[in-house]
Parts: C-alpha cells; structure tokens; sequence
C-alpha cells in the first residue's frame, strides 16, 4: 500500500490535477465506478488505483485518496486515461466559443452526446474538457464523442465549404431557418455570448424566447437547441 504523498506515483496524480501536465503527458484522471466502467469500454486506461482491498487496482491510503479527490465525499477507486482520440464524422456538429466553466461545456458534452451531435470542436479559450468539473459534469460522455480543440473561425468556414449550415445562439436576434441536411450550432461564452465575427460566418440567428428571465445558463440553452433541432432528423 502507498501511504506517502512523496511516493513518485502520488506525486504524479497530484501533477495531473493540471491541465499544463495533462497535456505534457496526454493523460488525464478519472474518479468513481461509473466513469471507470466507462474508460474500460471506451477508453485506455493506464493504472488503476483504490482504497478497497476487494476491488481492482493499486491500494493507497484512505488519507492520499482523500487528498486526490475534488469531492467531498471521496471515491475509492482512480483512474489515470489516455486521453482520448476519437475520429467521428457527424451531421450534427456542436461548436463552443470561449464557454468558459467547465461544468457548462461537461453539461453540453453530455447533452451533444445524447441528442446526437457526435462531434464538438471547442475554441482554444474554452475550458479543459480533461479538468474533472468537465468530466463529472458529462458523466462519461467524453468517451462516447470526438472533441478537437481547434481555431472555430477556420472551421466554420470548412463545415460551410462542406455543406453544414451554421446557426448561432443569440438572445436578441432570430432568423427563419428550415430543414437543413447537415447542422453546426455554436454556443458562446456565459457573459458576452458569441462573438460578432461569428455571426458574421454564420448561417441564421436564433434564440430561445423566455417569459420572466431575460437569458438562460448556456448549457441549458444549448442542450434545449440540440434536442429540438434533434427532432428535425426523425
């Protein structure tokens, strides 16, 4: 068992709580059964470690555990992950511009993942989506789509050259926009929304009419444009 923080194993879970070694290393960490059992069916799992003598993996104390951890509540078992390399084509393409907390674009991974947008690219001043928030926000679905990190301004140029339509997300503007055969939503940053070079790519404007509160948390507004526009492919 490992006890000490100055173990070279601890020392290197402690360097991977930090997206500068997360990248350095290209692996990330991962905490409880589900995500776990997630990683074994969909990604590469590097080591394993626990606190429980009846499961998987190799034991450390109960005190460097806690210490690990983001939760109040730990977890008995870690992962460490290669970080994951997708390659998924989509007609359903989500796009994040500087969406900066991680548990919002957590929340938009598990909402692209479920209404079928297989395939996001993020902007490079959006949140980590190996930073734990993100993780346990999307309750796995990282494993389950493509993300790239990416120069959104360039691609949305290349989805429109291949055929996707691109809508933006705004709370002030909307325009008519009927069936289209391939789709890219992009979802702006929490306080200034999406960009004006942005809207000046894009196909159309639309926005989520509200009764008593003037805009809503962008992962609820995005997820609410992912399913309806999901209805329009049945």
């Amino acid at each position: 068992m490992i006890e000490s923080k100055d173990n070279p194993q601890i020392k290197y879970l402690k360097k991977l709580q930090t997206k500068k070694y997360r990248d350095e290393y290209n692996e990330f960490l991962i905490f409880g059964e589900h995500l776990i059992e997630e990683a074994e069916k969909h990604g590469e799992i590097v080591k394993l470690y626990t606190t429980n003598h009846e499961k998987k993996g190799l034991l450390i104390s109960e005190s460097l555990m806690k210490d690990l951890n983001f939760t109040k509540t730990a977890f008995d078992r870690l992962a460490i992950v290669k970080k994951i390399d997708k390659k998924i084509n989509s007609n359903k393409v989500l796009i994040l511009e500087d969406v900066q907390d991680p548990t919002n674009v957590g929340a938009l991974l598990r909402s692209a993942a479920a209404f079928g947008f297989k395939k996001v690219y993020i902007s490079n001043k959006t949140a980590d989506i190996y930073n734990e928030r993100c993780i346990r926000a999307s309750q796995g679905s990282i494993f389950h789509i493509s993300v790239e990190r990416t120069n959104i301004y360039n691609k949305i140029e290349e989805l429109r050259k291949n055929g996707y339509s691109v809508i933006v997300a705004d709370i002030n503007e909307e325009n008519e926009i009927g069936y289209v055969d391939k789709l890219a939503i992009v979802l702006g940053n929490e306080g200034s929304g999406v960009s004006d070079k942005v809207k000046e790519l894009s196909d159309a404007l639309v926005t989520i009419k509200t009764e008593t509160v003037e805009s809503l948390n962008v992962s609820v507004a995005g997820s609410i444009l992912m399913y309806e526009w999901s209805l329009r492919w049945k």
